[in-house]
């Protein structure tokens, strides 16, 4: 019977949820940095304003990602750089790309143009990035008071202490 049998343990397999390597902070970079060239390669296409908000959404998630050189990257800032990178900015700009260039000043029903929804929108993922990179560096700050706290208590002297 193979319960009984002595000898080598079998390996032991993690059970619990392994962390997708597509989170990973270079994982995260390359996705950022694949954007970055669709926004480059797309500059004469776009207007000027849209070309530079796209690239200050793709600066503040660079940001972010470079928050995981003091601390991992939490849960929601992963998947907001990753949705970011991977879906709402790329769609938001090859939405726009396949438009006819004929259409992209001519009003629609909601009185918008398609260039002034396009700013409006890559206007919305900046102020999102910048409330995920807000979120991870106010967490750096409460660990840095959390540790300055710990040393205090550690290093000072204690009132009971005679």
């Amino acid at each position: 019977m193979p319960w009984f049998r002595r000898g080598e343990p079998a390996p032991l397999v993690p059970t619990g949820p392994q962390p997708d390597e597509g989170d990973s902070p270079e994982a995260l970079q390359a996705a950022i940095a694949s954007v970055v060239r669709l926004v480059n390669a797309s500059a004469g296409r776009l207007p000027l304003r849209a070309v530079v908000t796209a690239r200050r959404v793709t600066d503040v998630l660079t940001e972010i990602v470079g928050t995981s050189d003091v601390r991992p990257l939490d849960v929601y800032a992963v998947i907001s750089v990753r949705s970011a990178a991977t879906d709402y900015l790329p769609t938001t700009l090859r939405s726009f790309l396949a438009l006819d260039e004929e259409l992209v000043e001519v009003p629609r029903g909601s009185g918008r143009t398609p260039v002034q929804s396009l700013l409006e929108q890559l206007d919305t993922l900046e102020e999102s990035a910048t409330a995920v990179l807000e979120a991870a560096q106010q967490q750096d700050v409460d660990a840095l008071m959390t540790q300055g706290n710990f040393l205090r208590t550690k290093f000072t002297r204690s009132d009971l202490d005679l």
